[in-house]
């Protein structure tokens, strides 16, 4: 069974989440943590807990879900797993950042890169990767269909769906995948977007605007 902690970092209001089970290994998504005082909270969390951080994910590398990878890799050893169609904005956090008035650094350079259909496992666990481009190239979702949980990223979101305008982006495209690849999910899905609530599958089949 998968435990969900979730953080709300930056000032971007970003979801972090660990996922942890019965072994004490734990998966960190979207590590957004941009500060001393943020870091010290996940820091804390998990060494409380007692967990064991085995791998660090990111649903996509936009700046806001990014700005942790660099104490991730500091503190537990470990290099983000991301869609390599994705990797070139690690490149530009730095820049992206300014464009908001913010100062981070770039984080490190990804791991092993992750693809569609692939497992990722820590402890009992295993995930499921299905690539949803349209809010970015390389927009990930992670799925447990035994635990009926969906790590949506910005693709999907409580009422609304992931913004387009950015670089890679493709409204039609992030539709038609939300369609195809996540509403033919089981609707008690429970969705845990990278910002805002959490909801489920069948509620925004029903009443998400973009949809409806």
């Amino acid at each position: 069974m998968i435990h969900i902690k979730t953080f709300v970092f930056n000032p971007f209001s970003e979801n972090t989440f660990v996922l942890y089970n019965d072994t004490l290994e734990c998966a960190v998504v979207d590590a957004g943590c941009m500060n001393p005082r943020e870091e010290q909270e996940l820091e804390q969390f998990i060494r409380e807990q007692r967990l064991k951080p085995v791998v660090l994910l990111n649903t996509h590398c936009h700046v806001d879900h990014v700005t942790g990878n660099g104490f991730m890799k500091r503190k537990y050893d470990l290099l983000t797993r991301c869609h390599e169609a994705d990797a070139f904005l690690l490149k530009d956090a730095a820049a992206h950042a300014r464009m908001f008035g913010l100062k981070t650094e770039n984080p490190p350079g990804p791991g092993k890169f992750i693809r569609e259909g692939e497992q990722i496992g820590f402890g009992n666990t295993n995930l499921q990767v299905i690539h949803v481009p349209g809010h970015s190239p390389g927009s990930v979702v992670f799925y447990s269909s035994d635990d009926h949980i969906l790590l949506a990223g910005d693709v999907l979101f409580k009422g609304g769906i992931g913004r387009t305008d950015l670089p890679g982006g493709d409204h039609r495209i992030l539709l038609k995948n939300i369609r195809e690849k996540l509403f033919t999910l089981p609707g008690d899905t429970v969705v845990y977007p990278g910002h805002g609530p959490a909801t489920t599958i069948s509620t925004e089949t029903q009443s998400n605007p973009f949809f409806v």
